[in-house]
């Protein structure tokens, strides 16, 4: 069940309602299409010994965006970043626990392009996924979360030490 969340993108106040991130199957298809294609990676360079992390790597650039963030801390909050390029609100998926952000999303775009008569159509699906622990416990109820030019934007109170309990989503 969604548990909705203040959004505040620019100067404007909004309710963002957030889903629940993948479930324990959708990230174990996500592996294993990684790992199908890892191999898959491994056999077309001649099934050579040693390149495997690098293989898996590849594989698993090809499934999911690289998600870059950023924890910064102050003495009453943590503020969590992440560059979120190309990614709208409606994409992305939010969980907060006392010690622990797991940000998920997925996007899919179109390419078109023309030459004379030929049509050129290209689809690519994006998907992000980050957990993150935090440096210190917060409070689940105090989330405000902003999106603007690509980054998404945490700001998440501490916790005291009775209000650790429980998990927004």
């Amino acid at each position: 069940m969604p548990t909705e969340l203040l959004v505040q993108p620019e100067e404007e106040i909004l309710v963002q309602t957030f889903y629940p991130v993948p479930s324990a199957d959708d990230l174990q298809h996500l592996y294993d299409r990684i790992a199908s294609r890892a191999f898959e990676i491994f056999e077309d360079n001649g099934s050579q010994d040693g390149r495997d992390l690098a293989d898996w790597l590849q594989a698993e650039a090809e499934f999911v965006h690289p998600l870059h963030i950023g924890v910064t801390e102050s003495p009453d909050t943590l503020t969590v970043r992440a560059d979120v390029p190309g990614f709208k609100q409606e994409d992305l998926n939010i969980e907060v626990e006392p010690a622990r952000v797991t940000i998920s999303g997925s996007r899919e775009t179109t390419k078109d392009s023309k030459d004379g008569k030929a049509v050129y159509t290209e689809t690519c699906s994006n998907q992000i996924l980050r957990v993150v622990d935090l440096p210190a416990k917060v409070d689940v109820q105090s989330v405000k979360t902003t999106v603007k030019d690509g980054v998404l934007e945490l700001d998440l109170k501490k916790a005291s030490p009775d209000k650790t309990d429980g998990t927004a989503q």
